[in-house]
């Protein structure tokens, strides 16, 4: 496929068909997906391929917690699990959420797992000394995830970054002996969708571009 329409037709593929997902296509996608860039080139990714279904059924298990909340707060007309605001739902209430979907059950259903994890040995946080969140680390190995994505759109596969199961992340890093020091960056859901959208909706550029400052105008086609 042509670079350009890879990259605007890659979407979160959550259902998928009964194909099979062979190891050599997964083999190839990490083969060309590994050339994504790291810190320093330091290459802290590492990929677990799961296949077993009791394994797959425990992570779909342990991302409840995290989608109940997510379901609730976006119910209320809140942005989920965002770092700036308290969710304004009570513990209650998140708990007494049911309806949580593929949030938790794509991981059950799909036919393979990638958990894409990073030493945090050799990642370069430098805003890890600021008062919020630290983002930086992910520079370190979101673009190998999303080469993954491309990579499986190209060849006619899809799936999602997905994160919910993190937010237990002690208990997965039992569940699949994972060491001390390296962090699950994101788990890839991964199949032959059952539909291929095309038409994904995304914001115009003019609305979220400034020129030279955050007040200066957005940069016109």
């Amino acid at each position: 496929m042509e670079l350009y329409e890879v990259m605007r037709t890659t979407f979160s593929a959550r259902e998928f068909t009964d194909d099979p997902v062979p190891d050599e296509l997964i083999h190839r996608l990490i083969e060309n997906g590994r050339f994504a860039p790291s810190g320093g080139n330091r290459q802290g990714a590492h990929v677990i391929v799961i296949r077993d279904q009791a394994t797959k059924d425990a992570i779909a298990e342990l991302a409840i917690p995290a989608a109940k909340r997510y379901t609730a707060q976006r119910a209320n007309g809140e942005s989920p699990w965002n770092p700036v605001y308290p969710p304004q739902v009570s513990p209650e209430v998140i708990e007494q959420t049911t309806n949580v979907g593929g949030l938790s059950s794509t991981y059950s259903t799909a036919p393979v797992l990638l958990m894409v994890c990073v030493d945090l040995g050799v990642v370069a946080a430098t805003d890890q000394l600021l008062e919020r969140i630290g983002v930086i680390s992910g520079a370190s190995i979101y673009p190998l995830v999303w080469n993954l994505l491309l990579s499986a759109r190209n060849e006619g596969y899809g799936g999602t970054l997905t994160t919910m199961p993190v937010a237990e992340e002690p208990k997965l890093k039992v569940l699949l002996e994972i060491p001390e020091d390296v962090a699950v960056a994101a788990i890839i859901p991964l199949g032959k969708p059952l539909k291929q959208l095309t038409k994904l909706r995304r914001r115009p550029v003019e609305e979220f571009t400034h020129l030279e400052r955050w007040s200066g105008g957005p940069l016109e086609g």
